[in-house]
């Protein structure tokens, strides 16, 4: 197994500064395409979903399927849905209370298992060392599978360090793949990595066009954390399936403004895991690797940043 340890270390300011920096670039280069951060971007694709490699060496989908709320056999038959259009990476939680039901769909699909790349996070309630191994060991259960590609510490709350710590260990017993953490600030991020011998390889943080996290963008950028978008159309939040300016843009391509949104989160190399229980939709998100936006259009998408949460309940 190889590990990711984290960087040399540096001061916290200087590291947090460095990252505000790369931030203010990352938006200038992103105008001009497909400018990846972490070990390794997407290559453009000749079939299929490409991967990103994240910085211990494995390999994730940057184009995945969300299943938060979805329950029960509608979750089973999405999950099955998903992956006979060509979907390999599936996002799932503790406290969506759908694992099981992912799983059912998994094996309704009769994909092979190495096929997939499974993501599934411990919630507050669970972190410590050893309730976040009881908390895994019930998510395999509930998944049917012996292993899993990803495991996020899902909040920073709790006792964060006794989590992560369990977490490495699974990690190093190969029970996990890669682990990591979801709605980290760069703060509490510099924290864990201070702390622990192995730093996480992905950060999964609300970002869309309404809230595009510049300070993150760079700071993850400089950690070699790759970037994840949960909510990547805002959950339809502020108008962003009828945004004008985004229609604008698809025009020119005959696309929609989901397919130009998710084509913005691709050439800014992060992975985005949308969410529907509509077949249309399923395969109308995967084509978006068919055009490219250029300067112009990036920049054009970069002024919609409110920078600020569209979910504000959930801060």
């Amino acid at each position: 197994m190889k590990y990711s340890t984290r960087p040399k270390k540096t001061d916290r300011r200087e590291f947090l500064q460095t990252g505000v920096r790369l931030a203010a670039s990352a938006m200038v280069l992103s105008y001009g395409g497909s400018k990846i951060f972490g070990a390794s971007g997407p290559a453009k694709p000749k079939t299929g979903i490409p991967p990103v490699t994240l910085n211990n060496g494995e390999k994730m989908p940057i184009l995945g399927f969300g299943t938060y709320d979805l329950r029960g056999e509608v979750c089973q038959r999405c999950v099955a849905d998903a992956i006979s259009f060509g979907y390999r990476l599936f996002d799932t939680a503790t406290v969506y209370g759908n694992e099981e039901f992912v799983g059912a769909g998994i094996r309704d699909s009769g994909i092979d298992r190495k096929k997939l790349f499974i993501t599934s996070k411990v919630w507050v309630d669970d972190a410590g060392y050893e309730k976040t191994k009881k908390a895994f060991d019930i998510s395999l259960n509930k998944l049917g599978t012996d292993y899993l590609d990803l495991y996020l510490i899902h909040r920073p709350r709790g006792n964060v360090n006794g989590a992560w710590k369990a977490m490495e260990d699974l990690y190093k017993e190969g029970r996990i793949k890669s682990i990591g953490v979801s709605n980290f600030e760069p703060e509490q991020l510099d924290d864990l990595m201070s702390d622990f011998e192995i730093r996480p390889a992905v950060n999964q943080i609300e970002t869309h066009a309404f809230f595009q996290q510049l300070k993150s963008y760079g700071v993850l950028q400089q950690a070699g954390v790759q970037m994840e978008a949960w909510a990547p159309f805002a959950e339809g939040r502020n108008g962003l399936f009828t945004n004008k300016t985004l229609a604008a843009i698809g025009k020119k391509f005959n696309k929609t403004n989901a397919q130009v949104s998710l084509r913005w989160h691709y050439q800014r190399g992060i992975v985005a895991i949308p969410r529907t229980s509509q077949k249309a939709h399923m395969e109308e998100n995967l084509k978006i690797f068919d055009f490219e936006l250029d300067e112009s259009d990036m920049k054009t998408i970069s002024a919609l940043d409110l920078n600020k949460t569209q979910f504000p309940e959930w801060s």
